[in-house]
């Protein structure tokens, strides 16, 4: 690794630190700002019941206090507290427990919506204009254009309710299908999209024509040249897109009540649980961070032209 390569993760590194702290910042009083808190609900507890609540979990206490604390226990000790809801369950738990199930999930839908989507990509590229090349075009429009809770609810309605190929219950391994593929669905169509265009943009390049001249095989044009120097637009996406996947759709899991870290986030956030909203926030963030870093340092695999400045 040389020095510029070395200074140039140094620097993102810092700037992943910074982020994160301010994802932390933004959404602890946000959070806090908005009317109503975690004991507020229709069968309300007393005054006297809500205040003695608020003093065990320290909410009782100014709230720039409260944030230095919080901030304290993450550095520390990476301590995200106990949940208000689920009484004796520490945050770290609950998201432990969904994420393997959610990261399960993600990283089947993403693996293939990325091996789909280039390959269909290529294929749409390499025809264009032709039949195949616009019914892919159609598809992956419609597809882009299409909500996942959309998408999700229709498969649920017609395999799992209408057919009962597969349980509408993601806590079974069979539940999974129905969900991984309403994840995969939207990256699929994008990534086809993305690597079509790039695609189309590399085989217009005057080092491939040259190569063609050469008498270059085809096969070697389009994977040795054309296929590996597409592919960096699609890198650009699918770092961030897996971080997303991985800590769960919090849409597809609520439809198909997959036991994962997005059902829990949607949870916390209607059952105003402060810190599991905190906790999830945080480890989304520093996963899309984390994923961005390692998607700038594939450039230079990908394209050794690339320099770290």
């Amino acid at each position: 690794m040389d020095s510029k390569t070395a200074i140039y993760i140094i620097k993102r590194i810092l700037l992943a630190v910074f982020t994160v702290w301010v994802v932390i910042t933004v959404t602890f009083f946000i959070m806090h700002f908005v009317p109503g808190g975690p004991f507020d609900s229709e069968k309300a507890p007393s005054a006297a019941i809500k205040a003695a609540m608020e003093k065990k979990f320290n909410l009782d206490k100014p709230l720039f206090t409260q944030y230095t604390d919080y901030l304290k226990d993450i550095v520390t000790k990476f301590d995200f507290g106990p949940s208000l809801k689920k009484r004796g369950r520490s945050v770290v738990d609950i998201i432990g427990d969904g994420m393997g199930t959610s990261a399960k999930l993600g990283l089947i839908a993403a693996a293939a919506a990325t091996v789909c989507g280039i390959v269909l990509g290529a294929i749409a590229a390499l025809r264009r204009n032709k039949i195949i090349d616009r019914v892919i075009m159609i598809i992956t429009t419609a597809f882009v254009s299409m909500p996942s809770f959309i998408i999700g609810s229709i498969l649920l309605i017609l395999f799992s309710i209408k057919y009962k190929v597969f349980p509408a219950n993601g806590s079974t391994a069979e539940g999974l299908v129905l969900p991984i593929i309403t994840l995969a669905l939207y990256p699929t169509a994008y990534i086809t999209r993305l690597t079509r265009s790039s695609m189309l943009d590399v085989l217009g390049q005057d080092y491939i024509r040259t190569a063609k001249a050469k008498g270059v095989s085809s096969a070697n044009v389009i994977f040795g040249h054309a296929l590996k120097n597409s592919l960096i637009p699609v890198l650009t996406y699918v770092g961030p897109m897996l971080a997303y996947i991985v800590t769960g759709s919090l849409v597809v899991e609520k439809i198909f009540a997959v036991p994962g870290i997005g059902r829990a986030f949607v949870n916390s956030i209607t059952g105003r649980d402060y810190p599991l909203i905190m906790g999830t926030t945080i480890i989304l963030a520093t996963l899309i961070v984390i994923m961005n870093l390692i998607t700038d340092i594939l450039y230079k695999v990908v394209d050794p032209r690339i320099s770290f400045d």
